[in-house]
């Protein structure tokens, strides 16, 4: 599907240069002389290359849709994760650095939801919260009740994160998985 350059939001995605990117920022800017451009900050969802690149009204792009697959993480083999089709059962290995940071979060049996572009798999999408066990909570220092203090502690998983002070090693709590930040004590 074809849309103009200016109508480009954050998170489309669209085909440029033989390659499939996703906008992540954009600036509508209306100089006073000329024509107004969208100015899109683009992620290339194959090799994680950026680039910046101004949109004229007059230029289109082809937006990409993505099919998405719902996936079964089965297990991490060093580098490599393997992930299982819930429809075919079919199994699927792909390098850990596709997922980044939130590649620490997954769980064995954990669904998760993968964007396909042409059968080929793009990104892989997990749950935004997950429950997780701290191994590791640093002592509360005494004093520091006047503002809201947060200590480190260590997860499961060896993510380190901050959680407030009344949490101890042992417990269960809620983790954001894109922030890794603290949500709540699993009940």
């Amino acid at each position: 599907m074809k849309i103009s350059g200016v109508d480009i939001r954050p998170g489309n995605i669209i085909e440029y240069e033989g390659g499939i990117w996703r906008a992540v920022k954009i600036q509508h800017t209306q100089p006073g002389k000329g024509g107004a451009f969208m100015q899109v900050e683009m992620k290339n969802l194959i090799d994680g290359r950026k680039n910046n690149v101004r949109f004229r009204s007059a230029e289109t792009v082809e937006r990409v849709r993505l099919d998405t697959k719902d996936f079964q993480f089965l297990f991490a083999d060093g580098e490599t994760l393997t992930f299982m089709d819930k429809d075919t059962y079919d199994q699927i290995t792909l390098p850990r650095d596709l997922l980044g940071d939130a590649a620490a979060f997954l769980q064995d049996g954990m669904d998760v939801v993968m964007e396909l572009y042409d059968e080929k798999p793009i990104s892989v999408q997990l749950p935004d919260q997950i429950e997780a066990t701290i191994v590791e909570a640093d002592a509360v220092v005494k004093g520091q009740t006047a503002s809201s203090s947060y200590k480190p502690a260590i997860l499961d998983n060896g993510v380190r994160i901050m959680v407030p002070p009344h949490i101890a090693s042992g417990t269960r709590i809620i983790v954001d998985v894109y922030a890794q930040e603290y949500v709540k004590r699993a009940d």
